[in-house]
């Protein structure tokens, strides 16, 4: 009997977040909205790992920090099917899906130069969720639907 040896390629967080099951190539769009890396926050980052759910995926760490409600919604829009894992003393103590609101608010920005949101007026942007994958939202203010590789657009 061969015996296997089972080398981890990145290791473990004591405390923190890890975003699991990105979209194989989309974990740069994760950090530019998460506003990271900085200098305070340590991220490690695996893309196009093999993975039996989805042939292939990416995978944030990121130490010492837990995602806002809002900071999961940014992540939602570029990777739907994404697994959060909060992470305390080494051990998960929470892990779910990313979920998907029906409504966005003051997230991205509408693409219509002329709607409301892009004027002078003080109204925050809003859209509502028409599909998840891929990512199509629906502008409250003008209608405008706005497709994934627009908003992608908004982070690079």
């Amino acid at each position: 009997m061969q015996s296997k040896n089972h080398e981890m390629k990145v290791k473990q967080i004591k405390d923190g977040t890890v975003i699991d099951h990105i979209t194989a190539n989309k974990s740069l769009y994760v950090l530019r909205i998460l506003g990271l890396p900085n200098k305070d926050t340590n991220v490690t980052i695996a893309m196009n790992v093999s993975s039996k759910a989805i042939d292939f995926k990416d995978i944030v760490k990121i130490e010492n920090r837990e995602l806002k409600p809002t900071e999961l919604d940014q992540v939602a829009l570029i990777a739907p099917k994404a697994t959060i894992n909060i992470i305390r003393n080494y051990e998960i103590v929470t892990k779910e899906k990313i979920k998907f609101k029906n409504e966005l608010n003051s997230i991205i920005k509408c693409t219509n130069q002329r709607c409301v949101t892009n004027t002078q007026e003080p109204v925050e942007s809003r859209f509502k969720l028409i599909k998840e994958t891929p990512v199509v939202l629906r502008c409250y203010y003008c209608d405008r639907l706005i497709a994934a590789e627009e908003i992608k657009a908004q982070f690079y």
